[in-house]
């Protein structure tokens, strides 16, 4: 039997500083591969090679990966400041168009820190430029030296909805997670319900309220040994679920909410 096709959205990079690739960490692939049971498919998120409507054609469910360059202010309404960091605009105009059009039809996706953010702005949400400027919070950023063990460590608590699709995943209210962000939501778009907050009171997990798919994402990086870690797992087995249901029958598992 064909394993079902997971496109994880790549980001742009120069090789050895001269050469234009499209690449996405190894540690996505193995997580789709070997915790959700499906076809890895690296996408070239730009707009000059894909479409929303293509990509939904080929592949079952994405993974909305991590990576340096942040979502453009201007994608929710705000001028571009130093502290925002780069961009990657083609990355912006094929995943925001892609994560509405999931949204619409049912299909699954699961957004990993920038994909995090990418989920709410593409729904009518901001982004703080600098978490860590922000009074009594922490600085949630990757830790500037270490291996990658120190890196990728469990650095923090999140809390999640009683009874909320998180709490159904995870089977506990209160996991331990990475860290390696620098923005965060400022406020939720529409239809984004927040239901995960590390201590200090940042966004941590999201879904998208009445979604008829999977439409999940968190901030942290579950693909670090997802297959090893308790709360990474059952997060990607369940994405998995998701992506096979919608390829055996190209519908919706279920419905996203709190009930």
């Amino acid at each position: 039997m064909n394993r079902p096709v997971v496109g994880i959205l790549g980001n742009q990079h120069l090789l050895n500083d001269t050469y234009e690739v499209h690449a996405s960490g190894a540690m996505n692939t193995q997580a789709v591969s070997d915790v959700s049971g499906c076809l890895p498919l690296l996408i070239p998120a730009d707009p000059r090679y894909v479409s929303a409507a293509e990509l939904m054609e080929v592949c079952d469910g994405f993974v909305l990966t991590g990576g340096r360059p942040n979502v453009h202010p201007e994608e929710y309404g705000e001028a571009e400041t130093e502290a925002h960091g780069t961009f990657d605009r083609a990355r912006d105009s094929v995943a925001l168009d892609l994560v509405r059009s999931c949204v619409e039809q049912g299909q699954p996706f699961l957004g990993i820190c920038r994909g995090f953010q990418e989920v709410n702005v593409a729904m009518g949400g901001s982004l703080y430029p600098e978490i860590r400027d922000l009074p009594g919070r922490d600085n949630h950023r990757m830790p500037p030296d270490g291996t990658l063990e120190e890196k990728f460590a469990l650095r923090h608590e999140v809390t999640v909805g009683e009874g909320g699709p998180f709490h159904r995943i995870f089977g506990a209210t209160r996991v331990m997670t990475n860290t390696l962000h620098g923005q965060g939501i400022k406020q939720a778009g529409p239809r984004v319900t927040i239901d995960g907050y590390a201590s200090d009171g940042t966004p941590e997990a999201i879904y998208i309220e009445g979604a008829p798919g999977f439409a999940l994402a968190v901030q942290w990086h579950p693909e670090y040994r997802a297959a090893e870690d308790p709360v990474s797992r059952p997060l990607f087995e369940a994405f998995g679920e998701a992506v096979r249901a919608w390829a055996g029958g190209k519908r919706p598992l279920y419905a996203v909410s709190a009930e």
